[in-house]
């Protein structure tokens, strides 16, 4: 009866024994179905994270394409434009310098029909001259030089001033030229900046006949001149 019931008690552990192994089993076998959930829901939110970064990403460079497109066409604009400015300036160079070589072809002719006459006379049909081909306004600044700027001393000062595109042009027409005569035209220049604010862009001399050192003295002034000799 004593071995009965022990083996009684053993057969009842070892039931216990099983049915605990069950349900650890049991447990285990959720908590893996748990884990594996787990694992594809954070699968899930991985992929779903990618796709929003690649779609993030795919906007981003649709965006910078477009700015690289619209700053291209800017490019392009811009560099139209500047072509177009340039080809107008190159037109109007042209057209200025054609005007100042007729200019040129007519001064012998003037110089000789009117050779006695005064040099206000010879200065007066060089600026009709230059009204006609350049169809430019001159017209005579006159002011009154108390400094002594141009001539040393105070005196009244006089020059003929030409607006061209909104650009200041001051001309010296005479019948004869010398190195004196182009620095005080060129102390005009700076009276006529310091009078009236304005710098003039070019300075013309108008001659028949300059003499040869004048013509250096021109150069290092940067003063234009136009003649025949």
């Amino acid at each position: 009866m004593r071995l009965d019931k022990h083996e009684e008690e053993l057969i009842k552990l070892r039931e216990d024994m099983n049915r605990l192994r069950e349900d650890m089993n049991r447990g285990f076998r959720r908590y893996d179905s748990e884990m594996a959930k787990l694992r594809e829901d954070m699968n899930r939110g991985f992929r779903r994270y990618d796709q929003e970064i690649a779609r993030l990403r795919e906007d981003m460079i649709r965006g910078f394409q477009r700015y690289d497109a619209e700053i291209a066409k800017l490019r392009e604009d811009m560099n139209r434009g500047f072509m177009r400015h340039d080809q107008e300036i190159a037109r109007l160079r042209e057209d200025m310098n054609r005007g100042f070589e007729l200019i040129e072809r007519h001064i012998s002719a003037l110089g000789a029909r009117w050779g006695l006459l005064t040099e206000e006379a010879f200065r007066a049909g060089l600026k009709g001259l230059i009204e006609k081909e350049f169809g430019l306004k001159i017209e005579r600044w006159t002011v009154y030089d108390e400094e002594g700027i141009v001539f040393g001393y105070p005196s009244q000062v006089e020059v003929d001033v030409a607006v061209h595109n909104e650009k200041v042009i001051l001309i010296e027409v005479k019948a004869h030229v010398d190195s004196s005569d182009l620095y005080s035209f060129k102390r005009k220049a700076e009276l006529y900046e310091m009078k009236t604010g304005r710098k003039p862009s070019r300075l013309i001399v108008v001659t028949p006949y300059i003499e040869g050192r004048a013509m250096q003295a021109a150069k290092s002034l940067k003063i234009e001149v136009y003649t025949n000799i």
